[in-house]
């Protein structure tokens, strides 16, 4: 008894895409899979083992893929979220080190303080703009109190 494919169905005649990557995809892994089946022999045709070990690590490889992708988005919502957080802080006096050099090249370093007026982010980096117009990043902070009314 003969069994005849669809010739359609041959990795040859399939459409492939080019990637700029080096790196195998989960459609790459497929494409060699089928190459294998499709070219094994007859004869001693690969195990029942052997098939479900690569179609695990085919699984294992997509269900990465699609880890991956989510683990991207997450990380990308949680930093344009950072001005929301940052938001609270429009009002508030805050406290920071300031670093200058002086004319001998000595490092000189004062605390100042003055109150957010607005957050603005850039590149993904927030920023914190005082009243006074300098502009700050949340890590240089070392103090946030409410203003003192005087």
């Amino acid at each position: 008894m003969s069994v005849k494919l669809d010739p359609t169905l041959y990795l040859k005649n399939q459409p492939t895409q080019k990637s700029n990557s080096d790196v195998l995809g989960k459609d790459d892994f497929l494409r060699i899979l089928m190459t294998q089946l499709q070219n094994q022999d007859p004869m001693n045709p690969m195990q029942d083992k052997d098939f479900i070990a690569q179609m695990a690590t085919f699984t294992s490889l997509e269900q990465m893929t699609n880890m991956n992708k989510m683990l991207e988005q997450f990380i990308t919502t949680q930093k344009s979220d950072n001005i929301l957080k940052y938001s609270e802080m429009i009002g508030k006096q805050v406290e920071w080190i300031h670093t200058t050099v002086d004319d001998n090249g000595n490092n000189v370093t004062e605390t100042k303080e003055a109150i957010v007026k607005s957050i603005s982010q850039k590149n993904l980096e927030v920023q914190l703009e005082l009243e006074d117009g300098t502009i700050i990043v949340p890590s240089a902070l070392t103090k946030i109190t409410s203003p003192s009314s005087n």
